[in-house]
């Protein structure tokens, strides 16, 4: 299911965004620009529904952040009915607009429309860059700082889970689930085996660490 983050500190049209989208997506509501940016940096979403005033980071301010790190498209809601507001935000990296108050039947399409050209855009895309590192699916390659990288299978699909979902944070269970696709039931030595080993050759061609440690928690890529 398509997960979809409500950015909105109205509570009556949250709720009412909630109530219209949810049968048919996984909705998580957030009421401030600095809420938002905290889910995203910890969960991965396929689209994001954003107000434009809101506490916390404005609604400009989130889409510039966030577009340094992914691509997931960003629907704005807005009462700035002005060209030059519209303009920017498009500019800056909102994918669409709709301008309050709005119609139900409008926002269903938007998300719709949104989320069907980002799935066939990536479809297309079989070359994920981040920082150093590029991962090409179709060849299966990887090159770091224009070196290529031998990984084993597991090793390249755990790290195109990293590259696929730059601002999540992994746990054991996550990585199993997504590069093993069978339940966790709490092998820690496999994932940290394999982790340890992706790092090491990783790091053959890059100073830094790529794959950084969140302790107590799991993993994630290094942000660029």
């Amino acid at each position: 299911m398509k997960r979809i983050l409500i950015v909105e500190d109205d509570n009556a049209i949250n709720e009412l965004l909630y109530d219209l989208l949810n049968e048919q997506y996984d909705v998580t509501q957030a009421y401030a620009g600095s809420e938002a940016k905290r889910l995203t940096e910890t969960e991965s979403f396929d689209l994001i529904l954003l107000d434009l005033m809101l506490p916390g980071i404005s609604g400009e301010a989130f889409i510039e952040a966030f577009r340094r790190t992914s691509e997931v498209p960003i629907i704005v809601l807005t009462a700035k009915a002005e060209v030059d507001v519209l303009a920017n935000v498009l500019s800056i990296g909102a994918n669409d607009y709709v301008s309050k108050p709005f119609n139900t039947i409008e926002v269903q399409a938007r998300v719709k429309a949104q989320l069907r050209d980002h799935k066939e855009f990536f479809e297309k895309t079989e070359v994920h860059r981040r920082g150093p590192i590029e991962l090409d699916e179709a060849a299966r390659v990887v090159k770091v700082n224009g070196s290529e990288v031998t990984l084993t299978q597991k090793e390249f699909d755990m790290l195109k889970s990293f590259l696929l979902h730059p601002q999540k944070v992994f746990t054991k269970a996550n990585l199993f689930e997504s590069v093993w696709h069978e339940p966790y039931f709490g092998d820690d030595n496999t994932i940290s085996v394999h982790i340890s080993r992706l790092r090491s050759k990783l790091s053959q061609y890059n100073e830094e660490e790529l794959i950084e440690t969140i302790w107590g928690v799991g993993f994630k890529l290094k942000q660029f």
